[in-house]
């Protein structure tokens, strides 16, 4: 019953999500239509004020023959009419745009009370003031008429004018409706708001560390990560570094010749290509010559005799049970689930190991993510204990990427996107490559979603011996969430961005000189906005280290919409 009812209260905000944005929609619309059509009238107004003002720049007519030049040519009624023709026609874009929504009020009035009487929103302490405005609203819009004074502090400078006009006294229920509305839809897609019970808009923080086990939990994740329970002391921290790195890399900014300043963007010279030694082709020639030829099963069993990762490769409910010659059964299965091949190349009936039945018995009950995760592993820890691989690389970094498929069969994984896949449907693999030369972790990803998405979980996830410190992406995984959460987490984030120039720089201190980078770093950081969230920062990092809380899901909330 409590399922039914979390799907059904889903589906009422996503119909009133869909009303909301296509009443707003619509009244932009009709805007831009109106506005199309007045341009001719407004052409012809805004030349009259323009032959207008050529008449009083004219140096020739003296300023007591002024006025009589000026109605000699344009009388009284012409000017007056074109002053108020552009005055009407280049109102502020929002005036002109809640006029086109006013005309939409009644649809409102006519389903929204019934909606706030059924669905009761909760939100966090950012939600507050809206759900306060939400509330009011809610109780004025019943009763027909305004009772008392409406709390003002959800409204925003947009729509402030509007609310109270002008001259901040002419309160307009009207206004304060569609500005509370979009408020509430805003908090809805950052989750500031939330339903009880609901499968998407529930409380975002519910999987958070709670009451006793989080007051347990923190001192120890503060520790573990360097973070203080003093929001004041890590804060100054960061100030500082972030001041003495700009002031590091201004000193160094001339003695650069690959970097300079355009038009206020960043800009560097390209890497140019690095040519392959004749050394390097010999090298390649003499390996190939020394790798011995053999057959992909016989490879396959020969790694697991070694590593002995199938014992990871457990039955789905009887955990310790092993059928006879069960590792050459695993490993014919994985083997044509990676070489899409499926089960008939492999199939041999005279093999009891290798039997139709067989492989498809094993393939549904000991082939699932858990367990090719714990595989996993072992092969990775056996690959970090060969003397040769200690000589690529100290485990310290990874690179994270995604590669495009389509697929051609039916599945969730798969999603449009014509720029990747035409008519068809795709995933993205997100890979996780360690500076060893070998994969820690990987994700499915439906369709092109954006790879920041999975980039934590990527990371977080992965439950290899092999635990990277610095994480290099390209563009696709940047986002400035992903930067806040690698620091706290103790990661450094370390992407390549194609379009450096386009990116935010931010600073706390905007007196601050920091010579020639003061161009490029207008973007300031208000502190007083970090301060109290402190407490629910830390719940939050502390429940995905920790793994309470699924890093995909957190995600998904924090990036949420344009956010």
């Amino acid at each position: 019953m409590a399922s039914l009812e979390a799907s059904i209260q889903d589906d009422i905000l996503v119909i009133f999500e869909s009303i909301i944005q296509e009443i707003f929609n619509n009244a932009d619309r009709t805007y831009k239509q109106n506005r199309q059509r007045n341009l001719k009238d407004m052409d012809d107004a805004a030349l009259q004020l323009a032959k207008l003002g050529q008449l009083v720049l004219d140096d020739t007519v003296p300023e007591s023959e002024l006025r009589a030049a000026i109605f000699a040519q344009l009388s009284p009624q012409q000017i007056s009419g074109a002053v108020s023709k552009v005055t009407e026609l280049t109102r502020p874009h929002d005036k002109v745009f809640f006029q086109e929504l006013d005309e939409k009020y009644r649809t409102l009035r006519i389903f929204l009370p019934k909606l706030l009487a059924q669905v009761q929103f909760q939100g966090n302490a950012g939600a507050k003031q809206v759900l306060e405005a939400l509330d009011w609203m809610s109780s004025n819009m019943v009763r027909g008429k305004v009772k008392g004074s409406a709390p003002l502090e959800s409204v925003s400078k947009r729509w402030m004018p509007l609310v109270m006009g002008k001259d901040g006294q002419t309160f307009n229920f009207h206004a304060y409706t569609f500005s509370t509305v979009d408020n509430t839809l805003k908090s809805l897609k950052r989750r500031d708001i939330f339903i009880e019970p609901s499968w998407r808009y529930a409380d975002p923080q519910k999987d958070l560390l709670t009451g006793d086990e989080w007051h347990q939990s923190k001192p120890m994740i503060c520790r573990a990560l360097g973070i203080s329970m003093d929001p004041a002391t890590t804060i100054q921290n960061l100030v500082s570094e972030l001041d003495c790195t700009y002031r590091a890399v201004a000193q160094r900014f001339h003695s650069n010749p690959d970097i300079t300043i355009e038009d206020e963007r960043l800009k560097l010279t390209p890497l140019e290509k690095d040519e392959e030694p004749p050394s390097l082709e010999h090298l390649r020639k003499l390996f190939s010559k020394r790798l011995p030829r053999i057959e992909l099963p016989e490879l396959i069993l020969e790694v697991a005799n070694r590593t002995h990762f199938t014992e990871a490769l457990t039955h789905i409910s009887e955990k310790s049970a092993r059928a006879d010659d069960i590792d050459i059964s695993l490993c014919a299965v994985l083997m044509a689930e990676a070489c899409n091949t499926g089960f008939e190349p492999l199939i041999q009936p005279d093999v009891r190991a290798l039997k139709r039945d067989r492989l498809s018995w094993v393939s549904q009950n000991y082939i699932r993510d858990e367990t090719i995760t714990k595989a996993n592993a072992i092969l990775v820890n056996a690959y970090n204990e060969l003397p040769i691989v200690k000589s690529w690389g100290d485990g310290t970094m990874a690179a994270a990427d995604g590669l495009r498929f389509i697929v051609a069969v039916k599945t969730l994984y798969a999603g449009p996107n014509p720029k990747y896949f035409p008519q068809k449907k795709g995933l993205t693999w997100n890979n996780l490559l360690s500076d060893k030369l070998i994969g820690l972790n990987d994700i499915p990803v439906p369709g092109t979603l954006k790879d920041s998405l999975s980039l934590l979980a990527l990371v977080l996830e992965q439950q290899t011996e092999i635990q990277p410190s610095e994480i290099m992406t390209d563009t696709g995984s940047y986002s400035d969430v992903v930067f806040g959460l690698f620091r706290l987490l103790g990661y450094r984030f370390s992407p390549r961005l194609a379009d450096l120039g386009g990116q935010r720089l931010w600073r706390v201190d905007p007196e601050a000189d920091y010579g020639e980078l003061n161009a490029v770093s207008t973007n300031r950081i208000r502190l007083n906005k970090i301060t109290p969230q402190w407490e629910d920062v830390l719940r939050f990092i502390g429940s995905l280290q920790l793994g309470k809380l699924s890093a995909r899901d957190a995600m998904r909330v924090l990036q949420s919409g344009s956010n």
